[in-house]
């Protein structure tokens, strides 16, 4: 029996992408407090589940909520793990502490100002991927698990009280995988309620 109250609902939810149909009535109810896995082969429509659940794309037909409000006013309590897609710019000149702190933008608003309980938070983000020591390295200096660490923090920076997980392990070794496993297994515990995809192998 899964524990919690329900924070995310799912409700008749239909959509169609390039003419074929990915959902029809769906219905899906996702409780706090605990860590969900969506798995199925590429094209299954994980990736577009989640996007649907971010508002990144708009349903055909039904509505998704998160404690009863619109996913609008609830945005800023979800976190969210792209793919790593090993498409990222290893030459893009930022540093660990850099990126994750960028998530904080929406916060301070266009003209910000960072500080001292900004880099706090950071710092603490970063302790919990264990990434700490490698918060003024480059980030295409690294590895692909330890960038993706890197962007689990940055998703951690905001407090979310949803984490969204694409793929999270996609494209890594497999030593890097068994950490971010870990690391997961460590939110969920500490109550973060977690959804993840991952491909049906």
């Amino acid at each position: 029996v899964l524990k919690g109250d329900t924070m995310l609902s799912v409700k008749e939810l239909t959509h169609e992408f390039d003419g074929q149909t990915l959902f029809k009535d769906v219905n899906l109810d996702f409780k706090e407090g605990n860590c969900y896995g969506i798995i199925g082969a590429n094209g299954a429509g994980k990736s577009t589940l989640i996007k649907l659940i971010l508002g990144f794309l708009t349903p055909d037909c039904g509505e998704i909520s998160m404690f009863g409000t619109s996913l609008a006013e609830a945005r800023s309590k979800i976190g969210y793990v792209s793919q790593k897609a090993n498409t990222f710019n290893t030459d893009f000149p930022a540093t660990v502490k850099e990126v994750v702190r960028a998530n904080l933008f929406s916060e301070k608003g266009l003209f910000r100002h960072y500080t001292k309980k900004d880099d706090e938070k950071v710092s603490e983000a970063l302790e919990l991927v264990g990434m700490a020591d490698q918060k003024n390295s480059l980030i295409g200096s690294l590895s692909g698990g330890q960038q993706q660490r890197v962007f689990i923090a940055r998703a951690l920076v905001a407090t979310p009280e949803l984490l969204l997980m694409d793929e999270p392990t996609v494209g890594i070794d497999a030593h890097s995988v068994k950490e971010i496993m870990e690391i997961i297994k460590r939110l969920n515990k500490n109550g973060m309620t977690i959804i993840m995809t991952k491909h049906d192998t």
